[in-house]
This record gives C-alpha cells, structure tokens and sequence, in this order.
C-alpha cells in the first residue's frame, strides 16, 4: 500500500511538472516588441564623469511567452554606452525571455572621453542605439547624449604612509588671524597663478574647495560657467579677492553672458535643488570682493561673508545678481560689510538675507524674499542680529553700525518677514526707507522699540503687508506686476545711484521698489 502511495504521489509531481514546462515554452520573437520610448536621450554630462542611470522599459503584449534571439548596442564593444538587462551587465546578450504581457527593464549608463571625439564648441554628441534581434525581426532603440568639454579642479590625493589609505589634500591658512598657517579639514587645493583667470570657454567642474591664497586674485570672465561636486566652493582667504565681472543678458533664458555658480548634476530634475554643494566663502582677511551679473543656484549657503566691517571698502559689493536655491541662507554675513544694488534673493531653507554678530550692510533697489517650501523654515526672509553664542554658552556682541535697506521688497510666504535681534550692549543701527515689506504681528510679540513703525528715523515710507505682485515667487521669477504695491514707491535720490533695473529699464521718471521695474505680465 505504502508503495502504491509513493507511486501515486511520483505520478502526480511528474503531471504537474509536464504541465508547468507547457505552459513556459518560449517561442521566437516576431519583431512586435514595444517600448517606452522610442529614443533615450540620456542628460548632458561632463567628460569623463559617469551619467545617471536611465531606463527603458520593453513590453511583450502578445499571449505568448517570447525568447529575444539578442539585445545589443550597435556598437558592440567600442560603445561608451553600459547595460544592464534583467540584472545582466554587458554590452550584448542572446536569448532574453519575457513572458506574455509582461515587461522588462533595460538599464542604461554612460561615461565618455570627449577627447575621443571630434567635437564642436567643446560638445559633442554621442549616440548609438539598442538592437533587438536581426533581419524581419530587427527593432531598435536610439539612445542621445551631449557630452560637455570641461576643465576640472580637485584635490591631490595620495596615500597614508601609516593606514595605508588613500587621503585627499586639505587646505592650510591662517584660520585665527594669529600669523600662523593652521593645518585644516577642508578638502581642496589653492588654485595655480594659471588657473585664477575663468573664461567662458569652457565650463568649470570643481571637487572640494578652490582656494585663493593671500596677495591672489580669482578673475572670472562674463559667461563663464562654474560647477561644483556635493560639498564643494570657493574659499577666498586673507588677502585674496574674487571679482565676477559678468555682463548684461539680452536672452533671459540662457543667460549668455552671465556668470553662473551651480552644481555639477546637469539633468533637469536638479536644476532646482537646494544644498548641492558647499558655499563661495569670503574668509576673514579677504578683500574687495566683486560679483557682477551673477547667478548663484543651489547651493547650501550663496555667499558666506566673514570680518572686516570697517574695511576701507566694502568686503563685498554685489550688483544685479541672483541667488536662488539655498538651502540654509542665500547671503549670510557675520560682521562684515557688504553692499548691494539690483540684487535678488529667494527661497532659502533659512534667510534669504542674514547679518549676524553686527556689521555694515547697504541694499539698494534689492528684492529679499524667500518662498521656500520644502520644509519648516526657522528664520524670516531678513534677520539682523548683533551677537552670537560661543561653545561656552557665553554671549559676544558686535556693534551693528549701520543696516540701510532703501527702495527694497522684504517679502515671503511666512509671517513676519524680517526680525531684528538686538542684544544690549553693542550697537544697532538700522533703516528702512520706500520700502515694501511683510510683517503682522497679531499677537503683540514684538514690542520693542525697534518695531516702532510710526518712528520715521528707523522707517521712512514703509508699507507694510501689500501685495508686491510677483510673476511666480516659487518658481523665482520674482519680477512685478501692474497691481505691485511697489510701484512708485522708490524714491528718486536712491534710484539715480541704481539708474537701471536688472534688466536695463529705466528707472525714471518713476523708481518702483524693489530689484525690477513692474510689467504687463502676459496671459
């Protein structure tokens, strides 16, 4: 009986087996494959730096399970192009099977030699194309990518005689002013005397931070483009200078002559990306620092400006520059001086505009907003404080000498828009005059006499909490409409110092507050 049993139960298995393999008997594909796109057009890189990965996807909608004779690249070997087909990596594969209305992925990657190629205006654009299958049944896939010619700055690197790990060249300077060079943990290299002149020929790819030594100056060129790794900038230290001498754009869109500082991930889903990489850091000591016709984008802080608030000049002058995309502060300056005119400031994780520890600080004609909304933001668009805390919990304060906003916009999608954080015993000079500005308070939290909006020595024709009319705030386009609350509000002996608005209109007979002239906007 037992043998019976076992007999049985072997039949059965050998029945459902024989059926299972019917039903997976794979037949030849016909050539009616589909596809999720009939090009892939992979997104610009950088010589020699690898792409994201892409994907294809490939349908089977027939009721037949196929077998693919071969998916290849039509350039076989040689091809810059890796794939990865249902977990295989190569260039070229036989029999691929997918089942009846059913799918598959097909995972693309590239990296690419420019020099390799002959190229035109420093790019290039490679392509191949997927091969499915030969002869009646052949189907293909194209795949595009422009490939940009660029010149790279990074750290050495080289190998720990003790671990035996391979290390990264750190910066050394005088990090306290005290005479001596102080070894740091910041990864980079100070730049050659070659290298401190950027030009718009070709794009600029930084790893780490760019120095720029004592008795240097890093000149940089009107459309000259510069991008930078996660975690990466611009140092400037005692006794450098930066000057960014970029130029008007007659194209809005391309921005042919601007200077532009941005990461180095060109796919479209990063062009707006807050804290891709590290901040352009004007180093206590460093001097006459220049930007002109800049574009600053997704960075963690746009400009950190440290010391010299009595310099003889102002440690950073800034004119019809923007700065967008920071994820903590688009300008944070720590007693320092900065000015500047037609410059705009949107969407920071934190402030748009911060001068700590006191300072010297003139906007003129100046649009400081922040739309930020990828998370809780903790500070207003603008916050002037006078102080800061050390590790030992003790409070230092600095004197405030002066802090002029005039014929600027202050505004946002939180409330209050600006805060002023005095700490006794330092001084804290302010004003605000034709300026339109965001702050209610309901809740009588601040009383201060520093918010005395009726005292015309602080605020001298303020409005307050009336639509500015920007075009689209969260998409920085932060120009005004024809129902701004701004309009007219400049006042003329402002406006004659800043003549021109950030795209070249003229600001007379009427000055409107704030970086732009107001528009038509078109339906």
């Amino acid at each position: 009986m037992k043998n019976l049993l076992s007999f049985l139960l072997l039949l059965s298995i050998l029945i459902f087996w024989s059926s299972c393999r019917d039903d997976f008997e794979f037949k030849p594909s016909t050539g009616n494959l589909q596809f999720s796109r009939d090009t892939v057009y992979l997104d610009t890189i950088f010589t020699n730096i690898g792409s994201s990965t892409y994907n294809l996807k490939v349908y089977n909608k027939s009721d037949e399970d196929i077998v693919i004779p071969s998916v290849k690249l039509a350039k076989g070997e040689a091809s810059n192009y890796r794939l990865n087909v249902d977990g295989m990596i190569g260039k070229e594969f036989e029999d691929v099977e997918l089942l009846a209305k059913d799918s598959l992925y097909i995972f693309i990657e590239t990296t690419i030699d420019i020099n390799n190629t002959v190229s035109q205006n420093n790019e290039f654009l490679y392509t191949d194309a997927i091969e499915f299958d030969t002869a009646d049944n052949f189907q293909k896939v194209e795949l595009v990518t422009l490939v940009k010619d660029a010149i790279f700055i990074y750290p050495n690197r080289f190998t720990d005689t003790e671990s035996g790990k391979l290390i990264k060249e750190t910066l050394s300077f005088d990090v306290d002013g005290d005479g001596v060079v102080d070894q740091t943990v910041i990864e980079g290299r100070f730049l050659f005397d070659d290298e401190l002149n950027f030009t718009s020929d070709k794009p600029y790819v930084i790893y780490g931070y760019a120095g720029v030594d004592s008795g240097k100056t890093l000149t940089i060129e009107a459309g000259a483009r510069i991008h930078f790794h996660a975690n990466s900038g611009i140092i400037v230290t005692d006794g450098g200078s930066i000057k960014v001498s970029g130029e008007y754009s007659s194209d809005q869109e391309k921005l042919e002559n601007e200077v532009i500082f941005e990461g180095d991930r060109l796919e479209p889903d990063f062009a707006d990306v807050p804290g891709q990489w590290g901040t352009i850091w004007l180093y206590n000591g460093s001097l006459e620092n220049q930007f002109n016709y800049t574009t600053i984008k997704n960075s963690a802080v746009g400009i950190l400006s440290e010391g010299d608030q009595a310099a003889a000049t102002d440690k950073l002058i800034i004119q019809n520059s923007q700065i967008y995309n920071s994820s903590n502060f688009g300008i944070l300056g720590r007693a320092t001086s900065i000015y500047a005119e037609n410059l705009v400031i949107n969407n920071a994780g934190q402030s748009s505009f911060a001068g700590t520890l006191g300072g010297k600080y003139n906007f003129i004609h100046c649009t400081i907003a922040n739309y930020w909304s990828n998370s809780f933001r903790q500070f207003p668009s603008l916050l002037l404080n006078n102080y800061t805390v050390d590790q030992e919990n003790t409070t230092i304060t600095n004197d405030l000498v002066e802090a002029n906003f005039f014929n600027c916009i202050i505004y946002g999608n939180d409330n209050p828009e600006f805060i002023l954080d005095k700490e006794n015993g330092s001084d804290f000079n302010f004003k605000f005059a034709n300026s339109l500005i965001l702050f209610e308070d309901p809740n009588g939290l601040f009383t201060d006499d520093i918010y005395d909006f009726t005292n015309t020595n602080l605020y001298e024709n303020v409005i307050f909490n009336r639509d500015p009319d920007f075009l689209d705030p969260f998409n920085n386009k932060l120009i005004i409409g024809v129902e701004s609350k701004a309009i007219g509000l400049g006042n003329l002996l402002y406006a004659t110092r800043v003549p021109l608005d950030i795209l070249n209109a003229s600001r007379t007979p009427e000055a409107d507050a704030g970086a732009y002239q107001h528009i038509i906007f078109e339906d």
